[in-house]
């Protein structure tokens, strides 16, 4: 086996096969219920999780618009641009987010990247077109994603990054009171992933305010699942609506990807040179951007009541794992948690219910706070009674081994 003298990749590489980690999960299917190839396996990692691509007028219009645009950016959006498909889901997805403009990338990783560097960077172009935000200073909540913090690792913290409590109203204040005079960006995130918690959107963009701060929310989480009136959450997605920019991700609810920006028309249009990630990289592929546009306009205007039945079933889920007493989070969005604790015991467990033919993914640090790893659920649209009877199952036989 070929090696690298001086690295130290072959323990590395060591250690986590120990751990049972040998390289990623391979599936012959549209991510969804089951996942495999010549074994299938209840699926309980899928972010495709209304298996929208399922259906025929879904994957219709994937396939006309890659038909007519190809599968191929053929560039970025600065020097290739993009197709009528872009234009046509910024403009909806701008409009669902009450904002007056949208900028798409590839990923939402990507459009965060994208976020900090135009807000952080001296962006100098020619005579006349410069930005100069060098003295601009971050605010995060603590648990932000990994894409957030990795997208300001160069700014030195105490300085030009500094954080809150998570979701904690009264510790953001604390932080935006030492800031005073200076230009500062909030960011938070609507939906937590691990832990399933909703931020208190007016609170927090009332801080914002009060401290002429600039907002940012990740809702990469609860895009299209949250936000009517008639669903949990209502308040919380009204007071997100108010932040000056609100990114979302097509991952979740969408099940394609991509990411986007939306917020005010001037620095939307701004974004275009200073982001990097929109000049630099190629973007969303034509046919992930007319299928989001269409799954857009289907989950928020035409059957909303896709939306509402997935909901019941994650509630009937939930309750499912509470009355068989299992270590869940204190949650009630799309997003469970089976508390482990222990990054190694969480990998056993992964293992654990691999065998008994279910996936549920570890979250180990740095997506989990160390000493902090769960295993994420989330269920799809598709699993059966049957299925989510046997996750149950399955977890309560584990937790009498003492495994749980």
């Amino acid at each position: 086996m070929t090696t690298l003298p001086g690295w130290n990749f072959d323990k590395f590489a060591e250690g986590i096969r120990a751990a049972g980690i040998t390289g990623p999960p391979v599936s012959r299917l549209i991510p969804g219920a089951v996942h495999g190839t010549d074994t299938l396996v209840s699926n309980f990692a899928s972010v495709n999780m209304l298996n929208l691509q399922r259906r025929d007028d879904v994957m219709d219009r994937l396939l006309d618009a890659t038909r007519k645009y190809g599968l191929a950016s053929g560039g970025s959006r600065t020097v290739q641009g993009v197709s009528p498909a872009h234009i046509e889901m910024e403009t909806t997805i701008a409009a669902y987010l009450k904002k007056e403009a949208a900028i798409s990338f590839g990923t939402g990783t990507l459009a965060n990247i994208g976020f900090i560097n135009a807000m952080s960077g001296t962006h100098s172009f020619m005579p006349g077109v410069a930005m100069v935000n060098r003295d601009v200073v971050f605010v995060f909540d603590r648990d932000a994603h990994w894409s957030l913090w990795k997208s300001v690792e160069g700014l030195k913290f105490g300085e030009r990054i500094f954080s809150f409590k998570h979701n904690s109203v009264e510790s953001l204040e604390e932080v935006l009171k030492g800031l005073a005079g200076k230009r500062v960006v909030v960011v938070l995130e609507s939906v937590f992933s691990i832990d399933g918690t909703v931020a208190p959107m007016h609170e927090l963009v009332d801080v914002c305010e009060r401290y002429g701060a600039v907002s940012y929310v990740d809702d990469a989480n609860g895009f299209l699942l949250y936000g009517p009136p008639h669903r949990k959450f209502a308040e919380e997605y009204a007071g997100m609506q108010r932040a000056d920019f609100i990114m979302v991700s097509m991952k979740k609810a969408v099940g394609l990807e991509g990411g986007l920006i939306a917020g005010p028309k001037d620095a939307i249009l701004g974004f275009e040179l200073l982001s990097g990630t929109g000049s630099f990289t190629a973007g969303m592929s034509a046919p992930a951007a007319a299928g989001t546009d269409y799954i857009t306009k289907l989950l928020a205007y035409d059957e909303p009541e896709i939306v509402d039945g997935y909901l019941a079933k994650v509630a009937d889920f939930r309750k499912m794992l509470l009355d068989a007493e299992l270590p869940v989070t204190d949650t009630e969005t799309c997003f469970s948690s089976l508390v482990i604790g222990d990054e190694r015991r969480c990998v056993e467990l992964f293992h654990a219910y691999l065998d008994e033919g279910i996936r549920v993914p570890p979250y180990l640090y740095p997506a989990a706070r160390r000493g902090q790893a769960v295993l994420r659920i989330i269920i799809n649209a598709a699993h059966t009674d049957e299925q989510l009877s046997n996750f149950i199952e399955v977890s309560t036989k584990l937790r009498d081994k003492g495994l749980l």
